[in-house]
């Protein structure tokens, strides 16, 4: 009964690892560029000893030394991954809102951590007019920070990136494109960065096709509906663990007053 014991347990560990993921994501549903994570399952082959011996058979007739080999397959959580695919558009008006359409590419931020990357198109304005993320971090673009000069009226971001202050090119947005996006992890505040020791390439965005909305942000590519039937299908994957261990446990409890029955 060990093995139903343990594979109970295992189950409700890893269920109880998915809510929290599922929670996380409707937690942030309303998170402007906010990409939902996923987990991924793969199967281990639980091999013994006999799975591995191929004994010489003396005639057809002979036989079999070992018994059949039987390898037993029980999943396990492989990786948990991120969700990169586009989010809806949601107008707002606000001209230091901007929404990327493409989904490998990325604003830069600079942080007192270094540059990171975000999808989260919602900026605002310091004192001195630099554009900077909702946590302070200025806006990067191809000529350093992103400064709008003081009394600006109108303030147009082009598709590609040009910021223009009453007429007048002040900078270009920097826009990212990352080869590889799974090679990325969060670093909460809706940031990511390269995964330690991964090397990742980047170029620019606007030359593979991403261009830039002003007055729309991205919204978060979760999907409630998804979401909430994917939490009760784990809470009746837990409850299901819970009695596997349940029964195991009153299974090696009716052996072992067994046995102490028939010694005494």
């Amino acid at each position: 009964m060990q093995d139903a014991l343990f594979s109970g347990l295992f189950g409700a560990l890893t269920t109880e690892h998915r809510m929290n993921i599922i929670a996380n994501n409707l937690a942030n549903v309303n998170t402007h560029g906010y990409k939902r994570d996923t987990l991924a399952f793969k199967d281990t082959m639980a091999s013994y000893a006999h799975d591995e011996i191929r004994e010489p058979l003396m005639n057809l007739r002979s036989a079999p030394l070992f018994p059949e080999p039987k390898n037993m397959a029980r999943p396990r959580v492989a990786v948990s991954r991120l969700d990169f695919s586009q989010g809806s558009m949601q107008f707002t008006g606000d001209p230091l809102d901007v929404a990327i359409t493409g989904e490998n590419a990325f604003f830069q931020v600079n942080t007192p951590n270094g540059e990171y990357l975000t999808r989260n198109g919602h900026f605002v304005l310091s004192s001195d007019g630099t554009v900077m993320s909702p946590q302070g971090y200025p806006l990067q673009g191809t000529g350093g920070n992103i400064v709008i000069p003081p009394g600006t009226r109108n303030v147009l971001i082009s598709g590609d990136g040009q910021v223009i202050a009453d007429g007048a090119v002040v900078n270009q947005i920097s826009l990212v494109n990352v080869d590889e996006p799974q090679n990325l992890e969060k670093m909460g505040h809706n940031l990511f960065r390269p995964r330690e020791n991964v090397q990742v390439a980047q170029g620019d965005a606007y030359l593979t096709g991403a261009r830039l909305e002003q007055g729309f942000t991205e919204a978060a590519n979760v999907e409630v509906l998804t979401e909430m039937v994917n939490m009760i299908e784990v809470q009746r994957q837990f409850e299901a663990y819970q009695k596997v261990m349940q029964t195991a446990d009153t299974l090696d409890r009716a052996a072992n007053e067994k046995i102490g029955r028939r010694q005494g």
